[in-house]
């Protein structure tokens, strides 16, 4: 399985948006400041997260949320997963 995700950082409450296989290892690298973009904004703390069966779909995902580029549509993403996520 792959992953499409939002991360939000502790420092700033920025967003920055990926996609991975191993969504635990990912995270980690970002807060450990391996990723280059997401090293100077850490913590950050996963918000929001899609699942896909193949890479070429969660790429696609993912460039489709990065073309978006507003947070008021982040912010309405990331409030309906949370919904979905307490109603479980």
């Amino acid at each position: 399985m792959y992953f499409v995700y939002i991360l939000q950082s502790n420092r700033d409450e920025t967003y920055y948006i990926g996609q991975t296989e191993n969504l635990k290892k990912r995270l980690e690298q970002h807060n450990l400041g391996i990723s280059k973009y997401t090293k100077t904004k850490r913590p950050w703390k996963i918000v929001y997260i899609e699942e896909f069966k193949t890479r070429k779909n969660a790429l696609s995902r993912e460039r489709f949320l990065k073309k978006q580029r507003n947070r008021q549509f982040y912010e309405k993403l990331i409030k309906n997963y949370e919904s979905l996520i307490k109603s479980d």
